[in-house]
């Protein structure tokens, strides 16, 4: 299922860069909650949202979905 690959790929990207959740979402102003919900892919997340995460990991959009 896409959101478990792109949660699985979120928190592979996080945890190399040794944030916790806490840490990244209060980084890129999304709730903590939330942001673990779509790590564990029980969220549909948006489109706005998902470009935060990638701007907040400093990578694109391409990246960020290469191998989901």
């Amino acid at each position: 299922m896409i959101k478990s690959k792109f949660g699985a790929k979120l928190k592979s990207l996080r945890q190399q860069r040794g944030i916790s959740q806490e840490q990244f979402a209060l980084s890129i102003d999304m709730d903590r909650t939330y942001y673990a919900s779509v790590e564990n892919g029980k969220h549909n997340i948006s489109l706005i949202n998902i470009e935060k995460i990638a701007s907040g990991l400093n990578i694109s959009l391409k990246e960020l979905f290469d191998g989901v």
